[in-house]
């Protein structure tokens, strides 16, 4: 068994889900513009606790949302589940933020692949490319979209983009094939299920050396009022 305390922070969502054994027993997020991590965070950790009636002791793990993403959002998240492993003495699990993202539209179709898209600057994006079953089949980076991207997927299966970062593709690419879900957000919810995956695996993070995937150097960007 393994009862995990899931933390998500790489967007303007700040979420909190507690699961045993990959189901979710409690869960608390909001998404806001004001990115309310730092506010947040900690509020929702305990809330999560008491209204499942667990202890922080009970937990058997801590899984964190890796990234990319917000510089401040990861720093915060991981610094807060970093902090909970020390004091517990207890594993540390990461989870690919855009892997939980595309984990939202598993299809048994073959013919479906599955782009996540957070927003970066401009008409920048940071993406990965999956099949329906949440097999990575390009990897994770930075990239700005034109009327090329993602070419070799885009005219043989059908193209779900999912993410903030959909709204740019719309901008740009077109086509019978494409399906944009643009109010699609991480979530500690969909970590749930991968984060036990992993810690039945014993697939765990160097708790001393553990850092989130920035993918890009920190930019300063100011909250919006």
């Amino acid at each position: 068994m393994g009862l995990i305390l899931n933390l998500e922070t790489s967007t303007t969502n700040c979420s909190v889900s507690l699961a045993k054994d990959g189901e979710i027993l409690t869960l608390k997020e909001l998404n806001s513009a004001n990115y309310s991590h730092a506010e947040k965070l900690h509020v929702f950790i305990n809330e999560v606790m008491q209204e499942s009636g667990k202890q922080m002791q009970d937990l058997d793990a801590i899984a964190v949302s890796k990234g990319p993403g917000s510089y401040t959002g990861l720093r915060i998240g991981v610094s807060a589940a970093k902090g909970l492993c020390y004091a517990l003495d207890k594993p540390l699990i990461s989870v690919s933020t855009l892997k939980s993202m595309a984990s939202q539209l598993m299809s048994e179709d073959e013919n479906v692949i599955i782009i996540p898209v957070l927003d970066a600057r401009r008409m920048e994006v940071y993406s990965a490319v999956f099949d329906g079953q949440l097999h990575q089949i390009r990897e994770t980076k930075a990239e700005i979209i034109d009327e090329n991207s993602f070419q070799e997927y885009r005219d043989l299966k059908s193209v779900h983009f999912l993410g903030s970062g959909a709204e740019k593709i719309k901008e740009v690419l077109s086509g019978e094939h494409i399906t944009n879900h643009c109010n699609v957000i991480p979530s500690a919810k969909e970590m749930a299920t991968i984060s036990h995956q992993k810690f039945v695996k014993n697939d765990f993070e160097n708790l001393a050396y553990f850092e989130p995937y920035y993918l890009k150097d920190f930019v300063l960007q100011n909250k919006k009022k």
